[in-house]
């Protein structure tokens, strides 16, 4: 099994229940396995600022599934919740981001891993220090981008992510 780090976010309709229904998607996922979640953050849009606000959080997973099939997942979950991709960096109801698999680095015109735009995000960075509180994440982020945060634009809010109960991981 290797340990994954999903980031999840939405600023459409009901954030923190699009949340909790993503997060319900991925733990009947065969093979794949809720480990812990992040605090619920509500953050300002990038790129395009006249959208509402995001809420965002992270979880981290323990996985037998590959780094691409467990992005093709995300990306299923992703459209049946209603996800249409249009405008880049505009307003969605879902976004499933793979951030980082452990022990498996690549680039290709699919996936990217580490996520390559990560640490220009506090909006991933501050989630990703609630679950990595020490110095690294999954052996690839060191202190001085979990531990010194521009947190402009980012609050807390008081919602938390509910981590369903799982029974399938152990399903082929």
């Amino acid at each position: 099994m290797n340990k994954a780090v999903i980031a999840l976010g939405t600023n459409m309709g009901d954030r923190i229940g699009n949340l909790n229904l993503a997060l319900r998607a991925i733990s009947r996922l065969p093979n794949v396995r809720i480990v812990a979640g992040s605090k619920v953050y509500e953050t300002d849009p990038v790129g395009i600022t006249d959208q509402n606000k995001f809420y965002n959080a992270v979880v981290l997973v323990e996985t037998g599934v590959s780094p691409l099939n467990l992005l093709g997942s995300c990306l299923g979950i992703e459209a049946a919740m209603g996800r249409i991709r249009t405008v880049k960096n505009g307003a969605r109801i879902i976004d499933l981001d793979l951030l980082l698999y452990e022990n498996f680095k690549c680039e290709t015109s699919e996936l990217t891993l580490p996520h390559p735009r990560m640490l220009e995000r506090a909006f991933v960075l501050r989630p990703l220090s609630d679950i990595f509180p020490g110095d690294r994440a999954l052996g690839l982020l060191y202190s001085p981008y979990l531990k010194e945060l521009d947190d402009a634009g980012i609050q807390i809010t008081d919602y938390e992510l509910i981590i369903p109960e799982q029974e399938n991981y152990y399903d082929m």
